[in-house]
Protein backbone atom coordinates (compact mmCIF):
# COMPACT_ATOMS: atom_id res chain seq x y z
CA UNK A 1 0.00 0.00 0.00
CA UNK A 2 2.68 2.30 0.91
CA UNK A 3 4.88 1.76 -1.98
CA UNK A 4 2.03 2.05 -4.14
CA UNK A 5 0.92 5.67 -2.76
CA UNK A 6 4.66 6.31 -3.15
CA UNK A 7 4.10 5.18 -6.82
CA UNK A 8 1.37 7.30 -7.51
CA UNK A 9 3.58 10.63 -5.90
CA UNK A 10 6.24 9.62 -8.65
CA UNK A 11 3.95 9.46 -11.45
CA UNK A 12 2.02 12.78 -10.08
CA UNK A 13 5.47 14.53 -9.91
CA UNK A 14 6.82 13.21 -13.15
CA UNK A 15 3.52 14.26 -14.99
CA UNK A 16 3.39 17.80 -13.51
CA UNK A 17 7.36 18.09 -14.85
CA UNK A 18 6.28 17.19 -18.13
CA UNK A 19 2.97 19.10 -18.45
CA UNK A 20 5.73 22.57 -16.95
CA UNK A 21 8.34 21.15 -19.36
CA UNK A 22 5.68 21.37 -22.42
CA UNK A 23 4.83 25.13 -21.72
CA UNK A 24 8.26 25.90 -20.48
CA UNK A 25 9.74 25.17 -23.93
CA UNK A 26 6.72 26.40 -26.08
CA UNK A 27 7.51 30.35 -24.03
CA UNK A 28 11.25 29.95 -24.30
CA UNK A 29 12.47 27.33 -26.48
CA UNK A 30 13.21 23.99 -27.02
CA UNK A 31 16.79 23.95 -27.04
CA UNK A 32 17.16 27.11 -24.64
CA UNK A 33 14.81 26.25 -21.64
CA UNK A 34 16.79 25.27 -18.66
CA UNK A 35 15.43 22.54 -16.42
CA UNK A 36 16.42 24.98 -13.31
CA UNK A 37 13.54 27.08 -14.83
CA UNK A 38 10.80 23.71 -14.95
CA UNK A 39 11.94 22.90 -11.98
CA UNK A 40 11.31 26.29 -10.19
CA UNK A 41 7.65 26.58 -11.91
CA UNK A 42 7.02 22.83 -11.50
CA UNK A 43 8.09 23.49 -7.55
CA UNK A 44 10.24 20.94 -6.93
CA UNK A 45 13.61 20.82 -6.49
CA UNK A 46 16.34 21.10 -9.60
CA UNK A 47 17.37 17.35 -8.43
CA UNK A 48 14.08 15.87 -8.89
CA UNK A 49 14.33 16.68 -12.42
CA UNK A 50 16.97 14.64 -12.90
CA UNK A 51 15.41 11.87 -11.09
CA UNK A 52 12.58 11.38 -13.39
CA UNK A 53 14.57 12.42 -16.34
CA UNK A 54 18.39 11.00 -16.72
CA UNK A 55 19.34 13.98 -19.29
CA UNK A 56 17.43 16.98 -20.71
CA UNK A 57 17.20 16.00 -23.91
CA UNK A 58 15.30 13.04 -22.40
CA UNK A 59 12.87 15.04 -21.13
CA UNK A 60 12.49 16.84 -24.07
CA UNK A 61 12.08 13.41 -25.59
CA UNK A 62 9.56 12.70 -23.13
CA UNK A 63 7.94 15.84 -23.50
CA UNK A 64 7.63 15.62 -27.23
CA UNK A 65 6.61 12.06 -26.99
CA UNK A 66 3.41 13.19 -24.76
CA UNK A 67 2.38 15.99 -27.47
CA UNK A 68 2.40 13.63 -30.27
CA UNK A 69 0.02 11.39 -28.12
CA UNK A 70 -2.38 14.42 -27.27
CA UNK A 71 -2.37 15.54 -30.74
CA UNK A 72 -2.92 12.21 -32.70
CA UNK A 73 -5.58 11.04 -30.02
CA UNK A 74 -6.99 14.39 -30.90
CA UNK A 75 -7.09 13.83 -34.30
CA UNK A 76 -8.43 10.02 -33.40
CA UNK A 77 -11.56 11.48 -31.35
CA UNK A 78 -12.34 14.36 -34.13
CA UNK A 79 -12.09 12.51 -37.59
CA UNK A 80 -14.54 9.92 -38.71
CA UNK A 81 -14.05 7.12 -41.04
CA UNK A 82 -16.36 8.50 -43.28
CA UNK A 83 -15.10 12.29 -43.14
CA UNK A 84 -14.64 14.61 -45.92
CA UNK A 85 -11.20 16.44 -46.30
CA UNK A 86 -12.23 19.40 -45.26
CA UNK A 87 -12.78 17.32 -41.56
CA UNK A 88 -9.62 15.95 -41.47
CA UNK A 89 -7.90 19.66 -42.20
CA UNK A 90 -10.31 21.16 -39.29
CA UNK A 91 -9.45 18.29 -37.25
CA UNK A 92 -5.95 18.40 -38.20
CA UNK A 93 -5.37 22.49 -37.09
CA UNK A 94 -7.45 22.01 -33.90
CA UNK A 95 -5.39 19.92 -32.29
CA UNK A 96 -2.62 21.58 -33.29
CA UNK A 97 -4.08 24.63 -32.38
CA UNK A 98 -4.30 23.40 -28.69
CA UNK A 99 -0.51 23.52 -28.64
CA UNK A 100 0.15 26.31 -30.97
CA UNK A 101 3.46 27.88 -29.43
CA UNK A 102 4.69 24.23 -28.96
CA UNK A 103 4.22 23.13 -32.16
CA UNK A 104 5.70 26.29 -33.79
CA UNK A 105 9.14 25.79 -31.58
CA UNK A 106 8.90 22.27 -32.81
CA UNK A 107 8.90 22.94 -36.26
CA UNK A 108 11.24 26.25 -36.33
CA UNK A 109 13.39 24.29 -33.91
CA UNK A 110 13.62 20.65 -35.06
CA UNK A 111 17.02 20.54 -37.10
CA UNK A 112 18.86 21.63 -33.69
CA UNK A 113 17.39 18.40 -31.58
CA UNK A 114 19.05 15.03 -31.28
CA UNK A 115 17.66 11.85 -33.70
CA UNK A 116 15.31 10.68 -31.00
CA UNK A 117 13.56 13.79 -30.96
CA UNK A 118 13.46 14.16 -34.63
CA UNK A 119 12.13 11.14 -35.20
CA UNK A 120 9.52 11.76 -32.81
CA UNK A 121 8.52 14.73 -34.40
CA UNK A 122 8.38 12.17 -37.72
CA UNK A 123 5.67 9.99 -36.29
CA UNK A 124 3.89 12.81 -34.93
CA UNK A 125 3.93 13.53 -38.89
CA UNK A 126 3.14 10.10 -40.11
CA UNK A 127 -0.14 10.21 -37.51
CA UNK A 128 -1.25 13.33 -39.34
CA UNK A 129 -0.65 12.22 -43.21
CA UNK A 130 -2.10 8.60 -42.17
CA UNK A 131 -5.37 10.12 -41.67
CA UNK A 132 -5.10 12.90 -44.19
CA UNK A 133 -4.12 10.29 -47.27
CA UNK A 134 -6.60 8.16 -46.52
CA UNK A 135 -9.09 10.02 -47.10
CA UNK A 136 -7.31 11.81 -50.42
CA UNK A 137 -7.27 8.70 -51.78
CA UNK A 138 -10.72 7.88 -51.07
CA UNK A 139 -11.71 11.18 -52.95
CA UNK A 140 -9.23 11.05 -55.90
CA UNK A 141 -11.32 7.84 -56.47
CA UNK A 142 -14.62 9.53 -56.36
CA UNK A 143 -13.50 12.10 -58.67
CA UNK A 144 -13.97 14.96 -55.66
CA UNK A 145 -10.22 15.92 -55.72
CA UNK A 146 -7.38 15.60 -58.77
CA UNK A 147 -5.67 12.78 -58.78
CA UNK A 148 -1.51 13.69 -57.61
CA UNK A 149 0.95 11.94 -55.59
CA UNK A 150 -0.19 11.43 -51.87
CA UNK A 151 3.09 12.25 -50.47
CA UNK A 152 2.92 15.77 -52.74
CA UNK A 153 -0.68 16.24 -51.49
CA UNK A 154 0.01 16.07 -47.60
CA UNK A 155 3.37 17.70 -48.10
CA UNK A 156 1.59 21.03 -49.65
CA UNK A 157 -0.81 21.05 -46.65
CA UNK A 158 2.08 20.68 -44.05
CA UNK A 159 4.44 23.20 -46.02
CA UNK A 160 1.15 25.99 -46.11
CA UNK A 161 0.21 25.40 -42.36
CA UNK A 162 4.37 25.32 -41.48
CA UNK A 163 4.74 28.80 -43.51
CA UNK A 164 1.93 30.47 -41.19
CA UNK A 165 3.26 28.66 -38.24
CA UNK A 166 6.90 29.57 -38.65
CA UNK A 167 5.79 33.37 -40.13
CA UNK A 168 2.89 33.91 -37.72
CA UNK A 169 4.43 37.82 -36.68
CA UNK A 170 3.86 38.70 -40.19
CA UNK A 171 0.08 37.54 -40.04
CA UNK A 172 -0.89 38.39 -36.50
CA UNK A 173 1.27 40.27 -33.28
CA UNK A 174 -1.21 38.59 -30.65
CA UNK A 175 -3.60 36.34 -31.68
CA UNK A 176 -3.37 32.25 -33.02
CA UNK A 177 -2.58 31.79 -36.47
CA UNK A 178 -4.07 28.69 -37.11
CA UNK A 179 -7.85 30.19 -35.67
CA UNK A 180 -7.68 33.82 -37.76
CA UNK A 181 -6.19 31.86 -41.12
CA UNK A 182 -7.36 28.46 -40.34
CA UNK A 183 -10.40 28.66 -42.43
CA UNK A 184 -8.78 30.83 -45.26
CA UNK A 185 -5.59 28.26 -45.26
CA UNK A 186 -8.20 25.32 -45.89
CA UNK A 187 -10.39 26.93 -48.05
CA UNK A 188 -7.36 27.63 -50.38
CA UNK A 189 -5.78 24.02 -49.46
CA UNK A 190 -9.31 22.41 -51.34
CA UNK A 191 -9.98 24.73 -54.03
CA UNK A 192 -5.79 23.90 -55.16
CA UNK A 193 -6.41 20.13 -54.88
CA UNK A 194 -10.13 20.10 -55.88
CA UNK A 195 -11.07 18.45 -59.35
Amino acid sequence: MLESQRQKQKLKTKNNIIEVALKQFAKDGLTTTRTADIASIAKVSHGTIFAHFETREILLGEVIEEFGRRITSRLHELVSSNCEMKEVLQAHLQGISEYEEFYTRLILESRLLNEDARNSIIMIQSAVSFHIIQVAEREMKEGKIREMPVDLLFNTWIGLVHHYLINSDLFTKENSVLKTYGDKLINHYLNLIAN
